[in-house]
């Protein structure tokens, strides 16, 4: 597996991250067991960087990935975990709240104690803020970022789904770099490549993580519009593609991703073992520019301006 830097830092992280999302799956024994057989095959296939979030499963993806290191504790010092918090769901708790964001100093603190004790560890490589919280105080969460390095509990912060100028207003009151930014990349929702969020990042060296890379391929993508019409155009080019460099169309637009030079890592979120190792071939595709944009065309309908 090739590895690459995140951000401007030292750590080296698997250039395809395990997203896990999906492997506690309905929590019973059968799901728990494909989920823990998954993440093992994930790990030997390469794969070094964990990607959780507080509300993955209710916390179970958590709990689950904290059995795999009771059981192994030596994987700790080798992988790097990345957690999210922030979103806030409907519960039975407050059944007035609605569901929301959240970034008040409190509550990001708690969400953070919680991901420790599910995964069964000391510390998190990298805490995302999940979702933009629309009323979040700037130098409030800049406070609570300083709390959780100078504890120990989290050694380095990205965010997930920010827009360039929220991650302009999040950096202008932080003492510590932003190393990430998670945000959905896709052939269905390519808005990182018209909103500045990957200018952003190739100019800042802030690595942009793909969530949901193969939506609108593999799946459908969240709120697809893409017409039948667009569906077809799509998949005669990837079928023609595949067909060049001898692979699966899912993994052409795996490789599409890879092409842009803000280095997007794409997460991979498959509990098919088989699938999670495939993934790795699109990293030694020599993709051409020219292909890079025939897809492009065949997603738009039209050529470029």
């Amino acid at each position: 597996m090739k590895k690459i830097s995140i951000g401007n830092s030292t750590i080296e992280s698997s250039r395809f991250i395990y997203g896990c999302m999906r492997i506690a799956g309905d929590n019973s024994t059968s799901d728990r067991a494909k989920g823990k057989q998954a993440v093992m095959a994930a790990l030997e296939a390469g794969y070094n960087h964990f990607d959780h979030a507080d509300i993955y499963g209710g916390g179970t993806c958590e709990s689950l990935f904290g059995e795999l290191l009771a059981e192994q504790p030596y994987l700790r010092e080798e992988i790097i975990i990345t957690s999210k918090a922030g979103i806030r769901p409907n519960n039975n708790e407050d059944s007035y709240a609605p569901k929301r964001y959240d970034f008040s100093r409190q509550y990001l603190l708690s969400s953070v104690e919680g991901s420790l004790k599910r995964l069964n560890t000391d510390y998190l490589d990298m805490f995302l803020l999940h979702r933009p919280d629309y009323l979040f105080d700037v130098h409030e969460v800049a406070e609570t970022f300083a709390l959780l390095k100078a504890s120990g509990k989290v050694k380095h912060f990205g965010v997930s789904n920010f827009k360039p100028s929220q991650v302009e207003l999040l950096k202008s009151a932080l003492s510590m770099p932003l190393l990430v930014n998670q945000v959905e990349i896709n052939i269905h929702n390519i808005d990182t490549l018209l909103d500045g969020t990957l200018d952003q990042c190739q100019q800042q060296g802030i690595t942009p993580i793909a969530w949901c890379p193969l939506g609108g391929v593999a799946y459908s993508a969240w709120g697809n519009t893409f017409s039948v019409e667009d569906e077809q155009r799509i998949e005669r080019e990837l079928n023609s593609q595949s067909k060049i460099y001898g692979c699966a169309p899912w993994q052409v637009i795996l490789a599409w991703l890879l092409k842009h030079p803000a280095n997007i890592c794409p997460i991979i979120g498959s509990t098919t073992p088989e699938r999670i190792v495939a993934a790795k071939q699109a990293l030694a595709l020599d993709y051409s520019r020219e292909d890079w944009y025939r897809l492009l065309e065949a997603r738009n309908g039209q050529a470029v301006p």
